[in-house]
């Protein structure tokens, strides 16, 4: 099914560019709410990951959160300066990256759940229960979940 022609196709009038927009709104507004805590809605998903045990190396961490090495390598180097996490080679293998987050990481990261749910509350209050229900299954459906 077609849902776009070249006659009907706006350029900010289609499903990606409003996915596009509804996610700069989220992390403006997630990087605004985490500034006091020194990191941004992207570094919130590295330390939410490494704290609920989902990814502990670099690799782990680009394919779990989408992010291409680069940017996680620019993010992790980042989180390691402010005292967040610490890494170490392998033992088994010195190619490989562990990545430990530090006590004050832990800290850091256990606030985090609380704010971002205040973040994307504060974006669904006009949604029903039903509409937000539909919207997760849609955009699950969207990306293939």
């Amino acid at each position: 099914m077609e849902h776009y022609t070249r006659a009907s196709f706006s350029p900010t009038q289609n499903v990606g560019f409003m996915l596009i927009r509804a996610r700069k709104q989220i992390v403006t507004e997630m990087d605004a709410a985490f500034s006091h805590l020194g990191v941004t809605g992207a570094q919130v998903g590295i330390l939410l990951a490494m704290q609920r045990g989902v990814a502990s190396t670099p690799i782990e961490l680009s394919k779990r959160l989408s992010v291409d090495t680069g940017l996680m390598t620019r993010m992790l180097d980042k989180l390691e300066r402010q005292g967040l996490l610490e890494r170490a080679r392998s033992a088994d293998d010195r190619r490989v990256v562990n990545l430990a987050m530090t006590q004050k990481g832990r800290q850091v990261a256990a606030e985090m759940p609380a704010i971002a749910a205040v973040v994307l509350d504060a974006k669904l209050k006009k949604f029903t229960k039903a509409e937000f229900e539909e919207l997760d299954r849609l955009l699950q459906k969207f990306i293939g979940v």
